[in-house]
């Protein structure tokens, strides 16, 4: 199992845009991956909805959880965007 920690910078947070994209990107994936939001809320990365109603805003801290038998590109990938992105 790897995890990602990342404060979001975008002005705007996690909104629909990015999301979708996280959430297609997570789908190409075997492995389980997690997102929670500081607080103890999570969502797996391939819900939308549940994504969206973290409601994850600007300075939040997230944490991206990957565990699975491609875990190493899936971190690869989705650190890289999240990173572009948020």
């Amino acid at each position: 199992m790897k995890t990602f920690n990342y404060t979001i910078t975008d002005a705007v947070g996690i909104h629909a845009r990015p999301a979708g994209k996280l959430v297609k990107l997570a789908k190409g994936f075997e492995s389980k991956i997690t997102l929670e939001k500081e607080g103890g809320k999570s969502a797996d990365l391939t819900k939308l909805m549940a994504v969206m109603g973290l409601g994850v805003k600007c300075g939040d801290n997230i944490i991206v959880s990957f565990d699975g038998a491609d875990e190493d590109a899936a971190f690869d990938a989705v650190t890289q965007l999240i990173k572009q992105e948020l």
